[in-house]
């Protein structure tokens, strides 16, 4: 928040500076603190540039590298000019003092107003860009902030625009209405922060052009009215009031573009068109047809989610809309995109197992949307206490269960409508018909992702077809130079090279060969009741003949479990070795078993290296992905395999530079059959 502390404090400053200047005795004293003021002035433009690209954005960081150059710019030309130049931002006072202009700027001076009005037109367009790229109530927080600040860059944008306008000559009485916007914003500001999360929002807008900029249009409209006002007023020999029309056009610009950003007038203008002329609330052909343009490109669950919100937002005036994906595995309700929770929020929010069984059976038998403030049932509380409310006065929150062929794919909630409007009946409709059009959707991207499992394992299983029968080519063909070698046996030198050299080369082999071989079939698991803290044991029986890291172990005590202890050696083995690998010598690694709501967990943590958040969300557990030099990518991926074999969960938390912690979820009644196999994938 440092940035917008130091835009405000040199502006006050500024202001006093202002202050000074007109209460001054002589008019030398005033050009002394009018070339103050100017130089003070000087340190806004890189302020405002960085605050703008700065403020309420979660990928700030992303900018700021993208504009490096501008920022230095905006910074070092406007300082340099005006402390290196000093003499040369005020050269002569105006000999039109009747009429408000008392100083006539040099090049330098007129330079810094140019920078400042490019400055202020910058930071106008990038805060129209994170505002739009906010939905409900991420909007509704931060909006009197950016209105705040848009009035004083738009009134700086006319007090430059007159001074370069008016042959350099700087108007007191105009700068004065400098002081009276930063009076204004403040007070819109300071509203603003009564409003929770004005500096906690974190909007993502996209890196692109400003060639759709609405503030790009109205800057250039207003300066060329101006300009041809101005020369149209010359011709007809001049209009003492020119200065106060030109102000009074940019009220208006100022107070049209408010109200179509307010969102209580686009829903008043809806409402009248609607009552008088005899036409639906929505037409249902531009929703459908938006709905199908906004969500045809989602490839991704979450994609679509996030576009269903955002769109949802906006055709029902809604701050808050969320949904929920059933985890058909898991049996969960899993967060999925929203307009007010951020993932964070979100995670703390999330219903328990118990909680989601609730929700999912009661909504399978509710094919219309459910008011969750008038219902009594438990799984409506659930549910609202997953969406609560931001405002006392936001109206009913709705539920809409996303069902499709019998089977319920997640919950759409809506709420915290704009005036508190009660939902009528037509509302009801419109939600259900998003709700089961996105069911719909959701359907297709997981059968979608499915096919795409199956084509991969199909292509993976013929890799690893290809490296068994090239690899065992190689070996018969090693073992049959072993075979041969005692025709050599009389040179000592060539014999304990070959045997060496051989032995090591089909070792390794004939290990490719197991590890790759097994893969090819299906993954058998044959159960029976055993103790997870002597796997570990058994798995760790060779740690302390090794060299490197210091290992940590922590039993706790644990039900017997349904187990198959062959595979399941192999998963803490991998774990374990993993984890060695990746800390240096003075590292440690800490293995940790316990029991926590009908779960046994099995952590093993490292203060290694670390890993890219990127690589585990795309590549963690798929075959031949990994970040090891001489791994081959297959540990994790067979892992991953045997744990959901057994019912249970791998979960992985990880940050570069800083360590790994894997964690293995065994649900304390596992139930496989001695037959039950688990297919590669």
């Amino acid at each position: 928040h440092w940035a917008f502390i130091s835009a405000m404090t040199l502006m006050a400053a500024e202001s006093v500076l202002h202050a000074l200047t007109v209460g001054a005795d002589s008019p030398a004293e005033m050009m002394h603190w009018q070339r103050w003021r100017l130089q003070v002035m000087s340190l806004l433009p890189g302020i405002w540039v960085l605050f703008s690209l700065s403020y309420s954005r979660g990928n700030h960081v992303e900018f700021l590298s993208r504009w490096r150059a501008a920022l230095i710019a905006a910074f070092a030309a406007p300082v340099g000019l005006a402390f290196l130049f000093r003499n040369s931002l005020i050269v002569s006072q105006a000999q039109a003092a009747s009429a408000g202009r008392l100083f006539t700027l040099g090049w330098a001076g007129a330079a810094l107003n140019l920078m400042l009005l490019l400055a202020a037109v910058i930071a106008l367009m990038n805060l129209e860009r994170t505002y739009i790229a906010a939905t409900g109530t991420m909007r509704w927080r931060i909006k009197f902030m950016v209105l705040g600040m848009g009035v004083i860059f738009v009134v700086r944008t006319y007090t430059s625009s007159q001074t370069l306008l008016f042959h350099n000559s700087v108007n007191l009485s105009l700068e004065g209405a400098g002081n009276i916007a930063l009076l204004l914003g403040g007070m819109l500001m300071l509203r603003a922060l009564f409003r929770p999360g004005c500096f906690d929002t974190d909007i993502y807008p996209p890196q692109t052009a400003f060639h759709h900029s609405l503030t790009l249009i109205l800057t250039g409209f207003y300066l060329l009215m101006v300009g041809v006002f101005a020369k149209v007023v010359a011709f007809l020999g001049g209009d003492a009031a020119f200065t106060l029309k030109a102000f009074v056009l940019l009220i208006v610009l100022i107070l049209t573009t408010l109200t179509l950003l307010s969102d209580r007038a686009r829903l008043y203008a809806r409402r009248f068109f609607s009552r008088h002329f005899q036409r639906p609330t929505y037409d249902y052909r531009a929703v459908w047809r938006r709905f199908t343009e906004e969500t045809a490109a989602s490839v991704t669950q979450k994609e679509l989610c996030e576009a269903a919100v955002k769109l949802v937002s906006d055709i029902f005036q809604v701050l808050s809309a969320t949904v929920w994906l059933v985890d058909e595995r898991n049996g969960n309700l899993n967060f999925a995109a929203s307009t007010s929770l951020s993932e964070s929020k979100a995670a703390e929010l999330s219903p328990s197992s118990k909680e989601s069984s609730e929700v999912i059976g009661a909504l399978k038998g509710h094919a219309e949307p459910v008011d969750l403030d008038t219902s009594t049932e438990p799984w409506a509380a659930t549910l609202k206490k997953c969406h609560p409310d931001e405002f006392r006065k936001g109206g009913n929150r709705i539920a809409a269960p996303m069902l499709g062929g019998g089977r319920l794919f997640g919950v759409m909630v809506v709420g915290d409508r704009v005036n508190g409007t009660a939902f009528s009946w037509e509302d009801f409709e419109l939600i259900k018909c998003i709700a089961d059009g996105m069911a719909a959707w959701v359907l297709n991207i997981q059968l979608s992702e499915k096919l795409l499992q199956t084509r991969e394992l199909e292509a993976f299983q013929t890799m690893s077809a290809f490296f068994v029968h090239d690899l065992k080519n190689t070996a018969s063909t090693l073992n049959l130079m072993l075979k041969n070698l005692p025709t050599h046996f009389d040179n000592p030198a060539f014999r304990e090279d070959a045997l060496r050299a051989i032995g090591k080369s089909a070792e390794h082999m004939n290990q490719l060969i197991g590890r790759l071989g097994q893969l090819r079939h299906e993954l058998e698991i044959h159960v029976v009741e055993c103790d997870l803290n002597e796997i570990v044991s058994k798995a760790l029986a060779d740690w302390q003949g090794a060299t490197g890291a210091r290992l940590v172990v922590h039993s706790g005590a644990l039900p017997k479990l349904l187990l198959d202890p062959e595979q399941m050696l192999k998963v803490v083995t991998n774990l374990a070795l993993n984890a060695r690998e990746a800390v240096s010598a003075d590292g440690e690694v800490r293995i940790e078993t316990r029991q926590n709501e009908g779960w046994v967990i099995l952590s093993v943590s490292d203060n290694g290296t670390g890993m890219d958040p990127e690589f585990v969300k795309r590549s963690l557990f798929r075959p031949f992905q990994t970040t090891k030099k001489n791994g081959l990518g297959i540990g994790l991926f067979q892992s991953k395999m045997i744990v959901e074999a057994h019912q249970g969960k791998m979960q992985v938390e990880t940050e570069s530079g800083k360590g790994t912690i894997f964690r293995i979820l065994l649900p304390f009644q596992t139930r496989i059959n001695e037959s039950q196999t688990a297919n590669r994938g």
